[in-house]
């Protein structure tokens, strides 16, 4: 078998990485929440949802901000 070979990125080309948050983990909170609540009491399956979903809400506002910040040729064709 034939090594695989990688191309690094061209000299002086940032490599984009996502900023730290802890927004994954409050939506993985919430949704847990949300899931136990069904068996224990329908405020905690609503108090588990409102954060699930405003935490999603923020992910994808996030997620794509740093999208339109990218430069045009490193965006994904739509």
């Amino acid at each position: 078998m034939a090594p695989v070979e990688t191309q690094a990125p061209p000299l002086g080309e940032e490599i984009h990485m996502p900023e730290p948050s802890l927004i994954p983990i409050i939506n993985a909170v919430g949704l847990s929440l949300a899931i136990v609540g069904i068996t224990l009491s329908l405020i905690v399956t609503v108090v588990g949802a409102v954060i699930f979903f405003v935490s999603l809400i923020r992910w994808i506002l996030d997620a794509r901000h740093e999208i339109s910040e990218l430069p045009a040729d490193h965006r994904a064709a739509h």
